[in-house]
């Protein structure tokens, strides 16, 4: 199984509308250095919102020393 690679961070993405965290991407931080922003469905307000990127902090983006 190949390693992901080091350029790619995982991101959320936060709805403008409800401000809730409905979905995660990735994305490569050499080719796109700007913030993110999508259209995508809030299911919440049932409707199509702007979804912008936040960082997710859930600590998945740092690789942790082995033992």
């Amino acid at each position: 199984m190949a390693k992901k690679s080091e350029k790619r961070k995982i991101i959320g993405l936060v709805c403008d509308a409800c401000g809730g965290r409905h979905y995660y991407s990735t994305k490569n931080t050499m080719n796109v250095p700007d913030k993110v922003e999508l259209k995508k469905y809030c299911p919440v307000k049932r409707i199509i919102a702007k979804q912008s990127e936040t960082r997710k902090n859930l600590g998945r983006n740092v690789v942790k020393p082995r033992r």
